[in-house]
């Protein structure tokens, strides 16, 4: 009978195999944080309020402002697209907050309760900040899910009231299957549950959520949230206060380099970023 004995290198092809994903992501993470010459950085407890990026410094666009930890080229990434369903805020706002964030993540759902209503009241409504939303899913097929269905509500103007109906206090025990996605948009104002199925499944849906997916990736961001205040990298979910320190540093810096009565650049515009809001608002 011949020896089922595995050799050494019959072992490593298995644990190679075996290896979780999670795993080869943060290899795949490390290798396009050095490549892009751009802070690397995870999101960990709420009570971690810095981060220490790793940068490479062979890159001149890559250096930081030691005043505040900003990075230009992470300032670049705010899309500033008129009509995003998953913005709010003024698209020439003087202060973008990137959030990168996962439906069923546990310090997300504490930002978006106890935080986020408090800076759109302060610095959205009086046109100081825009939030512009990614979805960050790195939590299984559930979290691809409810990303696309979160996508799909934008489509029909309620992302918003989605991301708030899905983050409820009891949101994540009741789980995000099928059902549960459709009594979410019903609770979110959506009102064409037919075409927000057919949405949530289509292959735009899924190329929007990757494209924000591997934003992340590419910036070493290992879980959620994360977030960037006009390049500048914060962790987790924070208390108010650092929050309210980064936008008004940042806000400072921008009126200092932005001449009275003129209006803050525009970020980068992606063509098909444009079209994709301009057919959500129909």
């Amino acid at each position: 009978m011949p020896s089922t004995k595995k050799t050494p290198k019959t072992q490593a092809k298995t644990q190679a195999k075996n290896k979780p994903r999670g795993i080869l992501i943060g290899a795949g993470i490390a290798t396009a944080a050095v490549l892009l010459g751009l802070a690397s950085y995870s999101a960990t407890k709420p009570e971690d309020n810095t981060l220490t990026p790793t940068l490479d410094t062979s890159s001149p666009t890559a250096a930081a402002d030691p005043q505040n930890g900003v990075y230009p080229e992470l300032e670049k990434l705010a899309r500033r697209t008129e009509g995003d369903p998953l913005a709010q805020g003024k698209a020439d706002a003087p202060v973008v907050l990137v959030e990168y964030a996962d439906f069923k993540c546990g310090y997300c759902g504490k930002f978006a309760r106890d935080t986020e209503p408090k800076l759109v009241k302060k610095y959205v409504d009086n046109g100081t900040l825009r939030i512009e939303w990614r979805n960050f899913p790195i939590f299984g097929e559930e979290s691809e899910a409810v990303a696309r269905a979160a996508w799909a509500a934008g489509r029909q103007g309620a992302f918003w009231p989605f991301h708030q109906a899905a983050y409820a206090k009891d949101a994540k025990a009741k789980g995000y299957g099928a059902d549960r996605l459709k009594a979410i948009a019903e609770e979110a104002g959506v009102k064409d549950i037919g075409k927000f199925t057919a949405d949530s499944d289509s292959a735009q849906a899924r190329a929007a959520v990757k494209k924000d997916q591997e934003e992340a990736y590419r910036l070493g961001a290992t879980s959620t949230p994360s977030f960037l205040v006009n390049g500048r990298p914060i962790s987790g979910a924070q208390p108010d206060e650092v929050f309210d320190q980064a936008i008004e540093a940042a806000a400072k810096t921008a009126a200092a380099k932005t001449p009275a009565g003129t209006k803050a650049p525009a970020g980068p515009k992606d063509a098909k970023d444009a079209k994709d809001a301009k057919d959500a608002q129909k």
